[in-house]
């Protein structure tokens, strides 16, 4: 039986994709580092910042890199203003747990100062019981983000599952023994998403109860 779902962020529950794209590219011209692409960014999203530029710029020095994440902190925040966009159905399926008294978390690549900001543009706080930021504990796909969860809700492994777009979400949820599900909208192409071996894929997210038997 299901108690817990555990959601990711960006790209899972909100499409903040091409924000994170635009200012990290961004971030990467302003500190004169070597040209990338789109495609180089979303492969990185959902780990934590410092790894993700080093991911990315493996090349670079880390003060050179640490000069990227300062940039990126700056641009993101100027852009992230605005509430994202909740993909569809999320709302609606958001609302249907609470009221079915499911248990909702975020385990998430961004900082507490970026979930906590993400969770007062969009309104959605109350939804969740708990949550755990990449500045607060190990990155994805390291197991202790969703071990501490657990842990601070006096759960088992076997109550809960982990729902995320990217192979980092998926990787974490099984180092840690829990069930996943992938969203195959977000950054990572369904083909990575099936490798890591999920209970199930979703396209649409108002699929998730019904797979979920909930």
């Amino acid at each position: 039986m299901v108690k817990l779902v555990i959601f990711d962020w960006d790209g899972t529950l909100f499409d903040s994709i091409d924000t994170i794209c635009d200012s990290m590219l961004k971030a990467g011209e302003l500190a004169h580092a070597p040209v990338k692409h789109k495609d180089d960014i979303k492969n990185i999203i959902g780990l934590s910042l410092d790894k993700a530029v080093a991911v990315v710029w493996p090349e670079l020095s880390l003060r050179e890199q640490g000069c990227i994440v300062e940039h990126y902190k700056q641009l993101y925040v100027s852009a992230d203003q605005t509430p994202p966009s909740a993909y569809p159905g999320v709302m609606s399926v958001l609302n249907q747990f609470k009221e079915a008294g499911v248990l909702m978390a975020v385990a998430t690549g961004k900082s507490r100062r970026g979930l906590e900001r993400a969770f007062s543009l969009t309104q959605t706080k109350a939804y969740f019981i708990a949550s755990r930021c990449a500045d607060e504990t190990l990155s994805k796909p390291d197991p202790l983000m969703l071990n501490e969860l657990l842990d601070e809700l006096s759960l088992s492994s076997e109550e809960a599952v982990m729902v995320g777009d990217t192979e980092y979400d998926l990787n974490m949820a099984s180092n840690a023994g829990i069930k996943s599900i992938g969203v195959t909208y977000g950054a990572h192409e369904e083909a990575r998403l099936k490798a890591c071996q999920p209970m199930g894929l979703i396209e649409d997210f108002t699929q998730l109860p019904r797979i979920l038997g909930l």
